[in-house]
C-alpha cells in the first residue's frame, strides 16, 4: 500500500470518527468536518459557477445539507465522495434555475476587476511568483475558467471532478451516478471541446 492510499486511508478513518460523534450527540465535530473539507468544496462549486459569490453561496449550502442528512450517511463509500456528490448537484441546479441563467447573461460594463480574494482558484497561492507571472497565471485561469463555464453541465462534472480537482475514474464515476465508461467518454468529449476552445490562447 502506497503512501496516497495510507493517507486516504487516515484521511477516512478520521472522518468516520467525527460523523460517529457527531451522531452521538457532540456537535462540534462537524465544525472539524468543514474546516476540513471547506475549501475543497468551495473551489469544486467555483469551477463549477465561475463566480464567487455564487461558489460561496453552494459551498454553504452543501454543508447545510450534509448536515441535516448526515444522519443518513450510511458508511457504504468515504465521505469525501458522499460530500462531492451533494455539492455537484447543488451546483447543477444552481446551473438549471432561471435566475442564475439571467444573471450570468448580463454583464456590467463598470465592474471593477475582481479582487485576490474573489479569485481565488486554488487553495494555496505560490508567493514566489513575481508581479508579472501572477498578473499571467491569474489570465490564463480566467480563460481556463470561461472554456470550462461553456461546457454542458455533464461535461462539466467529469472535468472539474478528473482533470480539476484530481479525482479517480471510480471516484468521479460514483459521484456523477455514471459508469465508468460514461465518464470516460464524457472526459474526451469535454477535453476535445476544451482544446478547441482554448487553441491559439494558451
Amino acid at each position: 500500500m502506497n503512501e496516497k492510499t495510507n493517507k486516504s486511508c487516515a484521511g477516512q478513518d478520521e472522518d468516520t470518527v467525527s460523523i460517529k460523534s457527531f451522531l452521538a450527540g457532540d456537535k462540534k465535530t462537524f465544525d472539524k468536518l468543514v474546516l476540513k473539507y471547506q475549501d475543497r468544496v468551495f473551489n469544486l462549486c467555483y469551477r463549477f459557477l465561475g463566480d464567487y459569490e455564487e461558489a460561496n453561496d453552494s459551498a454553504q449550502e452543501t454543508f447545510i445539507k450534509v448536515h441535516n442528512s448526515l444522519k443518513n450517511f450510511r458508511f457504504e463509500s468515504a465521505f469525501s465522495t458522499w460530500l462531492y456528490r451533494i455539492a455537484v448537484n447543488t451546483c447543477k441546479n444552481k446551473l438549471s434555475s432561471l435566475k442564475f441563467r439571467l444573471n450570468q447573461r448580463m454583464v456590467r460594463l463598470d465592474r471593477e476587476k475582481a479582487s485576490d480574494e474573489d479569485c481565488r482558484l486554488t487553495e494555496i497561492r505560490d508567493e514566489s511568483l513575481s508581479p508579472e507571472a501572477e498578473l499571467e497565471k491569474k489570465e490564463r485561469e480566467t480563460i481556463i475558467q470561461k472554456a470550462i463555464d461553456s461546457l454542458p453541465k455533464d461535461y462539466k462534472s467529469v472535468v472539474v471532478l478528473r482533470d480539476i480537482e484530481g479525482l479517480s475514474y471510480e471516484e468521479t464515476a460514483e459521484i456523477t451516478g455514471y459508469n465508468i465508461g460514461t465518464v470516460k467518454s464524457k472526459l474526451s468529449r469535454a477535453r476535445v471541446r476544451l482544446r478547441e476552445k482554448l487553441k491559439g490562447l494558451i
